[in-house]
């Protein structure tokens, strides 16, 4: 893991609840923070990133890893 990474694990969540725990994460965090999404839910795969750009943030990266899609982001404003 990477230091200073900001894990949501928000596995055996369903849409919209990983996208409802990142935006409430996004919003304590300064800007420049990175965090990384964990979820089971295949919609977060695609309704995550097109949030992060509707947001103005930035994707890192968007992986899916034996079922689970883990979606890094970098608050920018």
């Amino acid at each position: 893991m990477t230091e200073g990474l900001k894990v949501i694990d928000a596995r055996n969540s369903f849409c919209p609840g990983p996208l409802m725990e990142l935006i409430k994460e996004i919003r304590q965090e300064q800007v420049g923070a990175v965090m990384e999404v964990w979820s089971s839910d295949a919609g977060s795969a695609k309704d995550i990133p097109e949030w992060i750009r509707r947001a103005g943030h930035e994707l890192l990266a968007s992986v899916a890893e034996d079922g689970i899609f883990k979606i890094r982001v970098k608050k920018l404003r």
